[in-house]
């Protein structure tokens, strides 16, 4: 009777066990096709990243698979240009209303990733469209999904401003020449440019620039910069009889309208090296 009742009991806990291990429930599998978007909102000009997902389900290769993305109501290719792609095997390309990304032959139960840089097109109307991917590939197309939305706005939220200078000498005189390039995506108002030149140098004038009272600084206005335009403005210093060794200006963007993203290229330096007073190179 007791090793009935044993082998009652262990029958039991195997049983429970099986029961316990046969409703684990199984990992879902990933959709065949999926994309995220960032930023979800851009003005007009600004660049944006999606990243799309492509996974086959299905128990044969899909061959030259692509990953595709379209946008609804309005056609992904008639608001957006493309600017660059990751993950790929070649380059990404236009096919009809979509750009696609080619990743190679596709394995069963495989996945690929790959990243489409977009920028918004500056004379796209503002408004919010539904972006839409799809797996595609030779020998087998999967069906249309919807993905997330993409807002354009009208107004351009930055203009990144670059700084260059260059100084040449002509006897005593070194003459700098600033240019201001607005690389976008947004127009720009109010730049202000506030050069600093050594001691041992006289400000000499300038016919677009200011200086700052008796300092040492000088200040170039430009009213309006528009995108993918530069503007050159310039002043002079004069070297004094006693004047000797490296001369550095430095130059900097002081302000501007929209916002500027890139600090890196907001700054730029000359020097000039005096021999003597009146023997300066540039």
């Amino acid at each position: 009777m007791k090793r009935n009742r044993r082998r009652l009991m262990m029958f039991t806990l195997v049983a429970a066990g099986a029961t316990a291990l046969s409703v684990a429930p199984a990992a879902a599998a990933p959709p065949f096709s999926s994309a995220e978007v960032s930023p979800a909102s851009v003005a007009q000009g600004e660049t944006f990243t999606v990243t799309e997902q492509i996974y086959n389900p299905q128990d044969f290769t899909v061959t030259f698979a692509k990953a595709a993305l379209y946008s609804t109501p309005r056609a992904l290719t008639d608001i957006a240009d493309l600017v660059s792609c990751t993950g790929t095997t070649s380059d990404c390309f236009v096919y009809g209303s979509s750009f696609r990304a080619p990743v190679g032959d596709l394995p069963a139960g495989e996945s690929r990733t790959v990243t489409f840089t977009l920028r918004a097109k500056a004379d796209v109307d503002p408004g919010t469209v539904t972006l839409q991917t799809q797996f595609a590939g030779d020998n087998y197309a999967f069906d249309t999904l919807g993905g997330p939305d993409l807002t354009i706005t009208g107004t351009p939220r930055t203009a990144d401003i670059g700084v260059a200078v260059k100084a040449s000498a002509r006897g005593s005189q070194i003459t700098y020449t600033i240019t201001a390039t607005n690389t976008g995506p947004g127009d720009a108002t109010g730049v202000r440019l506030s050069a600093t030149y050594p001691s041992g140098l006289n400000y000499g004038g300038s016919a677009t620039c200011a200086r700052v009272g008796t300092t040492r600084q000088v200040t170039c206005d430009i009213a309006a910069l528009p995108s993918g335009t530069s503007r050159t403005v310039s002043f002079s210093a004069n070297t004094g009889l006693l004047t000797l060794g490296q001369l550095t200006t430095t130059v900097t963007r002081q302000a501007s309208t929209p916002t500027d993203p890139q600090a890196a290229n907001d700054t730029a330096s000359a020097t000039c090296n005096a021999l003597t007073g009146l023997l300066v190179h540039c």
